[in-house]
């Protein structure tokens, strides 16, 4: 973003390039060999008053805003998992409030945007997902359970003192959103900046990646029913993104600075958090960066994208094997960010408004034009989860 806006919300706009590199990139995919509420009315513009600089520009010693939150005793998420279905019928899309500066104005000015279900197989809106009371537009973060039903999804609170917020919400079978359930958290944390989140197979847990202000991040572990908190930090590296939850519950998977797959023991984390690290999986390869994580449905493996390959690894490491190579538009970004459905058979990427959608197991790629109710073709296109 331009350095005319405010820090606080330059900052939010950082989150768009550190958690995911801009939009996904697109084109064809060649396989390689491998074993409701009616709509609510549109929403209006809000001015932005630039407020002081952000703390996040601090150079002193890595520290945070708020303790390191010790309060949810058990970080695994180890309940029954919620049942995969597949292929997907639905998949929701989220992106950031659009913002213009009039004329040679220095103030930013935001038109909210609310997250959308379509249909999966033809891109089509279906309805718009009601915003919870404190929350005025969607952010670009969603993260699907493996039932195809169950989403988390980020939203921007206002724009003076914006800050993000979680919520929850389930699609009836014809798709349409029921009500939003905030989680409140019990602990409070720095929101200003948020990388990545993840939705446990089970539902009951949010991981979410934050930065550390003077260097580092840390990787939250929220439960959703009482929004107790377990935070890490890893002082070292100052991006943790692309979070993925095991199957079982016990593990997260996570990409260091888009540099190298790791795994988070959280068993470990629950017994002796001062203690914890991370392994590495895998590193990366020269300079093409790692992007998107999805374990594969036992949990034996890991999907992800290097540059704009998808491939897998072993969860305990080893070779990587190719699954495919898309063939890209000039202009695409540098990585790829997806999604995969529970029966992991199914990946999803966006890229210019457009979804589109690989099977893993042949190879076949589908594309379809996403359709939004509200402001159509504006702004960077979504991210989306199934």
């Amino acid at each position: 973003m331009p350095s005319r806006p405010s820090a606080a919300l330059a900052g939010l706009a950082l989150a768009v390039l550190a958690a995911g590199c801009a939009d996904p990139a697109a084109g064809r995919v060649s396989l390689v060999s491998a074993s409701q509420p009616p709509a609510s009315p549109p929403l209006p513009s809000l001015t932005v008053v630039p407020p002081p600089s952000s703390p996040m520009e601090s150079s002193g010693p890595v520290r945070h805003p708020f303790p390191m939150a010790t309060s949810l005793a058990e970080p695994m998420a180890t309940g029954a998992p919620l049942t995969a279905t597949g292929p997907p019928r639905f998949f929701v899309s989220a992106r950031t409030p659009l913002a213009h500066f009039p004329g040679k104005s220095k103030t930013a000015v935001f038109t909210p945007v609310p997250p959308a279900v379509h249909n999966a197989e033809t891109g089509s809106f279906i309805a718009n997902i009601p915003l919870p009371p404190g929350v005025g537009s969607s952010w670009h973060l969603v993260a699907a359970a493996r039932d195809n039903r169950t989403f988390a999804i980020a939203g921007w609170t206002e724009p003076k003192n914006p800050h993000i917020r979680f919520f929850l919400v389930r699609l009836g079978e014809d798709g349409r959103p029921g009500k939003p359930v905030v989680v409140t958290q019990t602990d409070p944390d720095d929101l200003t900046l948020v990388y990545d989140l993840a939705l446990s197979a089970d539902g009951s847990r949010l991981a979410y990646a934050t930065p550390l202000i003077g260097g580092g991040a840390k990787i939250s572990v929220l439960d959703v029913a009482t929004g107790r908190r377990r935070d890490w930090k890893a002082v070292s590296h100052p991006m943790l993104s692309s979070l993925s939850w095991a199957p079982d519950g016990r593990s997260l998977a996570f990409v260091l600075g888009g540099r190298a797959i790791a795994s988070l023991d959280l068993a470990r984390l629950s017994a002796d958090p001062d203690s914890t690290a991370y392994q590495i999986i895998k590193n990366a390869t020269g300079a093409t960066p790692i992007e998107s994580l999805a374990h594969t449905p036992d949990g034996s493996a890991l999907i992800y994208a290097s540059g704009h390959g998808v491939e897998r690894v072993p969860v305990t490491g080893g070779p990587a094997q190719v699954l495919a190579r898309p063939e890209l538009p000039p202009g695409a970004s540098l990585s790829l960010r997806f999604s995969v459905d529970g029966t992991g058979e199914h990946l999803l990427y966006v890229h210019q408004w457009r979804a589109y959608q690989i099977d893993l197991a042949d190879g076949t790629v589908t594309s379809v034009r996403l359709s939004v109710a509200e402001r159509p073709n504006e702004g960077d296109s979504p991210r989306a989860a199934w």
